[in-house]
């Protein structure tokens, strides 16, 4: 499971890698966290978030879109993500938990939001690849 932030013109993208899907979605969470800060204590209380989405494009996006709500409401930022994705009849699911850090032992950038731009979730030769825009 890795990730790579890419500059997006005024953006930021996030490349990240898993052997699943479950682990290509925590790892483009953890790029998330790395657009919004660079050093990330060892602080924080995990929290868990289920996510319904029509299409796996939609899950990732409202996934990431979710952590950033998560991130605004409880005054931390979602780091050490783990995440599980299922399909069952068309509808997808991730069911993940992430350590909020506490914003009082971070400097952090603002991410404002996911894009749709460019945005995708593939099968490789490795496993599974996502890519997603965040708007900074």
């Amino acid at each position: 499971m890795s990730f790579e932030l890419r500059p997006h013109t005024a953006d930021v993208a996030v490349a990240s890698r898993g052997e699943t899907r479950g682990e290509a979605f925590a790892a483009a969470a953890d790029g998330l966290a790395a657009a919004t800060c660079e050093e990330i204590p060892e602080t924080g209380e995990r929290f868990a978030v289920t996510v319904v989405a029509e299409s796996v494009e939609a899950l990732l996006f409202d996934y990431l879109d979710r952590l950033i709500y998560e991130r605004d409401v409880r005054g931390v930022l979602p780091v050490d993500n783990e995440a599980t994705v299922r399909e069952d009849d068309g509808e997808w699911t991730v069911e993940a938990s992430a350590r909020g850090v506490p914003f009082a032992a971070i400097t952090a950038r603002d991410v404002k939001a996911v894009t749709y731009s460019e945005m995708r979730v593939e099968r490789t030769e490795d496993g599974w690849e996502a890519y997603v825009v965040l708007d900074v």
